[in-house]
Protein backbone atom coordinates (compact mmCIF):
# COMPACT_ATOMS: atom_id res chain seq x y z
CA UNK A 1 0.00 0.00 0.00
CA UNK A 2 1.17 3.52 -0.76
CA UNK A 3 2.19 5.22 2.48
CA UNK A 4 1.43 8.87 1.80
CA UNK A 5 -2.11 9.53 0.58
CA UNK A 6 -3.35 13.08 0.06
CA UNK A 7 -6.75 14.57 -0.73
CA UNK A 8 -6.46 18.02 -2.29
CA UNK A 9 -8.66 20.39 -0.29
CA UNK A 10 -10.78 21.92 -3.04
CA UNK A 11 -13.36 23.13 -0.52
CA UNK A 12 -16.03 20.80 -1.95
CA UNK A 13 -18.61 18.96 0.10
CA UNK A 14 -17.51 15.38 -0.64
CA UNK A 15 -14.14 15.81 1.07
CA UNK A 16 -15.49 14.50 4.36
CA UNK A 17 -17.19 11.44 2.86
CA UNK A 18 -14.10 10.56 0.80
CA UNK A 19 -11.83 10.85 3.82
CA UNK A 20 -14.27 8.80 5.93
CA UNK A 21 -14.39 6.06 3.26
CA UNK A 22 -10.60 5.82 3.24
CA UNK A 23 -10.38 5.82 7.04
CA UNK A 24 -12.90 2.92 7.12
CA UNK A 25 -10.47 1.04 4.88
CA UNK A 26 -7.60 1.76 7.31
CA UNK A 27 -5.95 4.06 4.79
CA UNK A 28 -4.16 6.97 6.47
CA UNK A 29 -4.98 10.14 4.56
CA UNK A 30 -4.24 13.86 4.79
CA UNK A 31 -6.44 16.68 3.47
CA UNK A 32 -4.28 19.62 2.44
CA UNK A 33 -3.77 22.66 0.24
CA UNK A 34 0.01 22.63 0.73
CA UNK A 35 1.66 22.33 -2.69
CA UNK A 36 4.87 20.73 -1.38
CA UNK A 37 2.87 18.15 0.55
CA UNK A 38 0.76 17.34 -2.52
CA UNK A 39 3.78 17.05 -4.83
CA UNK A 40 5.53 14.68 -2.41
CA UNK A 41 2.56 12.30 -1.91
CA UNK A 42 2.43 8.72 -3.22
CA UNK A 43 -1.22 9.01 -4.29
CA UNK A 44 -3.40 12.09 -4.78
CA UNK A 45 -7.19 12.42 -4.82
CA UNK A 46 -8.80 15.37 -6.60
CA UNK A 47 -12.43 15.49 -5.41
CA UNK A 48 -15.14 17.79 -6.68
CA UNK A 49 -18.84 18.52 -6.26
CA UNK A 50 -20.63 21.58 -7.61
CA UNK A 51 -19.78 23.60 -10.71
CA UNK A 52 -16.68 23.61 -12.90
CA UNK A 53 -16.36 27.36 -12.45
CA UNK A 54 -16.34 27.09 -8.67
CA UNK A 55 -13.86 24.21 -8.73
CA UNK A 56 -11.41 26.06 -10.96
CA UNK A 57 -11.82 29.23 -8.88
CA UNK A 58 -11.03 27.24 -5.71
CA UNK A 59 -7.87 25.77 -7.26
CA UNK A 60 -6.82 29.22 -8.49
CA UNK A 61 -7.48 30.81 -5.09
CA UNK A 62 -5.31 28.14 -3.46
CA UNK A 63 -2.62 28.56 -6.17
CA UNK A 64 -2.86 24.85 -7.00
CA UNK A 65 -3.55 24.76 -10.76
CA UNK A 66 0.11 24.43 -11.74
CA UNK A 67 0.68 22.03 -8.85
CA UNK A 68 -2.01 19.64 -10.10
CA UNK A 69 -0.68 19.80 -13.66
CA UNK A 70 2.84 19.01 -12.41
CA UNK A 71 1.89 15.81 -10.57
CA UNK A 72 3.67 12.66 -11.76
CA UNK A 73 2.32 10.19 -9.18
CA UNK A 74 -1.10 8.49 -9.64
CA UNK A 75 -3.95 11.02 -9.32
CA UNK A 76 -7.65 10.14 -9.10
CA UNK A 77 -10.21 12.81 -9.96
CA UNK A 78 -13.69 12.07 -8.61
CA UNK A 79 -16.91 13.36 -10.22
CA UNK A 80 -16.23 17.04 -10.94
CA UNK A 81 -12.58 16.27 -10.20
CA UNK A 82 -12.63 14.05 -13.29
CA UNK A 83 -14.46 16.61 -15.42
CA UNK A 84 -11.93 19.38 -14.79
CA UNK A 85 -9.12 17.15 -16.08
CA UNK A 86 -10.42 17.99 -19.57
CA UNK A 87 -9.91 21.07 -21.73
CA UNK A 88 -13.25 22.82 -21.30
CA UNK A 89 -16.66 22.52 -19.71
CA UNK A 90 -19.93 23.97 -20.96
CA UNK A 91 -20.91 24.42 -17.31
CA UNK A 92 -20.71 27.89 -15.71
CA UNK A 93 -21.32 29.50 -19.11
CA UNK A 94 -18.30 27.77 -20.62
CA UNK A 95 -14.95 27.59 -18.85
CA UNK A 96 -11.40 26.43 -19.48
CA UNK A 97 -10.39 23.61 -17.17
CA UNK A 98 -7.05 21.94 -16.43
CA UNK A 99 -6.34 20.71 -19.96
CA UNK A 100 -4.60 17.53 -18.82
CA UNK A 101 -6.52 15.48 -21.39
CA UNK A 102 -7.96 16.54 -24.72
CA UNK A 103 -11.68 16.18 -24.02
CA UNK A 104 -14.61 18.46 -23.24
CA UNK A 105 -17.58 18.27 -20.89
CA UNK A 106 -21.17 19.06 -21.81
CA UNK A 107 -24.64 18.66 -20.37
CA UNK A 108 -25.99 15.12 -20.43
CA UNK A 109 -28.48 14.47 -23.21
CA UNK A 110 -30.81 12.22 -21.23
CA UNK A 111 -33.52 11.71 -23.88
CA UNK A 112 -36.34 12.20 -21.40
CA UNK A 113 -34.67 10.66 -18.34
CA UNK A 114 -34.46 12.76 -15.19
CA UNK A 115 -31.63 15.26 -14.94
CA UNK A 116 -29.46 15.16 -12.90
CA UNK A 117 -28.43 11.56 -13.34
CA UNK A 118 -28.69 10.39 -9.74
CA UNK A 119 -28.44 6.78 -8.64
CA UNK A 120 -26.82 3.43 -9.33
CA UNK A 121 -25.65 2.42 -12.78
CA UNK A 122 -23.40 -0.33 -14.01
CA UNK A 123 -20.26 0.51 -15.93
CA UNK A 124 -18.54 -1.23 -18.83
CA UNK A 125 -14.75 -1.33 -18.69
CA UNK A 126 -13.45 -0.59 -22.19
CA UNK A 127 -9.73 -0.66 -21.42
CA UNK A 128 -8.53 -2.89 -18.59
CA UNK A 129 -6.40 -1.20 -15.94
CA UNK A 130 -5.52 -2.04 -12.38
CA UNK A 131 -8.03 0.58 -11.22
CA UNK A 132 -10.95 -1.60 -12.35
CA UNK A 133 -9.50 -4.99 -11.51
CA UNK A 134 -12.44 -7.23 -10.60
CA UNK A 135 -15.01 -4.47 -11.23
CA UNK A 136 -16.26 -4.76 -14.83
CA UNK A 137 -20.06 -4.61 -14.89
CA UNK A 138 -20.31 -3.45 -11.27
CA UNK A 139 -22.75 -0.75 -10.17
CA UNK A 140 -21.54 2.62 -8.91
CA UNK A 141 -23.32 5.69 -7.55
CA UNK A 142 -23.62 8.72 -9.86
CA UNK A 143 -24.80 12.30 -9.20
CA UNK A 144 -24.19 14.66 -12.13
CA UNK A 145 -25.78 16.75 -14.88
CA UNK A 146 -22.65 17.19 -17.03
CA UNK A 147 -20.45 14.50 -18.49
CA UNK A 148 -17.48 13.84 -20.71
CA UNK A 149 -18.28 12.11 -24.01
CA UNK A 150 -16.42 8.93 -24.88
CA UNK A 151 -12.95 9.84 -26.14
CA UNK A 152 -9.51 8.26 -26.66
CA UNK A 153 -8.86 8.49 -22.89
CA UNK A 154 -12.02 6.60 -21.88
CA UNK A 155 -11.35 3.41 -19.91
CA UNK A 156 -14.94 2.75 -18.76
CA UNK A 157 -18.32 3.95 -19.97
CA UNK A 158 -21.89 4.20 -18.75
CA UNK A 159 -25.22 4.90 -20.41
CA UNK A 160 -27.92 7.23 -19.17
CA UNK A 161 -29.82 8.61 -22.15
CA UNK A 162 -26.46 8.73 -23.91
CA UNK A 163 -23.15 6.96 -23.54
CA UNK A 164 -20.53 8.90 -21.63
CA UNK A 165 -17.15 8.37 -20.00
CA UNK A 166 -17.52 6.73 -16.61
CA UNK A 167 -13.74 6.77 -16.23
CA UNK A 168 -10.73 8.16 -18.06
CA UNK A 169 -6.96 7.84 -17.95
CA UNK A 170 -4.16 10.03 -19.29
CA UNK A 171 -0.76 8.76 -18.17
CA UNK A 172 -0.77 9.04 -14.34
CA UNK A 173 -4.11 10.89 -14.21
CA UNK A 174 -7.26 8.83 -13.66
CA UNK A 175 -10.81 10.11 -13.33
CA UNK A 176 -14.14 8.54 -12.38
CA UNK A 177 -17.50 10.25 -12.93
CA UNK A 178 -19.17 8.29 -10.13
CA UNK A 179 -18.57 8.52 -6.38
CA UNK A 180 -16.58 5.49 -5.18
CA UNK A 181 -16.87 6.76 -1.60
CA UNK A 182 -20.66 6.29 -1.88
CA UNK A 183 -20.61 3.06 -3.92
CA UNK A 184 -20.48 0.33 -1.29
CA UNK A 185 -18.20 -2.67 -1.76
CA UNK A 186 -17.45 -1.91 -5.41
CA UNK A 187 -16.42 1.63 -4.53
CA UNK A 188 -14.27 0.41 -1.64
CA UNK A 189 -12.51 -2.04 -3.95
CA UNK A 190 -11.82 0.69 -6.50
CA UNK A 191 -10.35 2.95 -3.81
CA UNK A 192 -8.10 0.13 -2.62
CA UNK A 193 -7.09 -0.71 -6.20
CA UNK A 194 -5.98 2.90 -6.57
CA UNK A 195 -4.22 3.07 -3.20
CA UNK A 196 -2.43 -0.27 -3.67
CA UNK A 197 -1.76 0.65 -7.25
CA UNK A 198 0.79 -1.95 -8.31
CA UNK A 199 -1.03 -2.52 -11.61
CA UNK A 200 -2.01 1.07 -12.36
Amino acid sequence: MANDIVIIDTGCCNLTSLKAALVRLDVPVTVTTDAKRILAADRVFLPGVGSAGAAMAALKERDLIDTVKALTQPVLGICLGMQILGLKSEESGGIDTLGILDATVGQLQTNGLTLPHMGWNNIEVTEPTGLFEGLDGEYFYFVHSFAMDENPFTIARCEYGQRFSAAVRCKNFFGVQFHPERSGKAGAKLLMNFVNGAAL
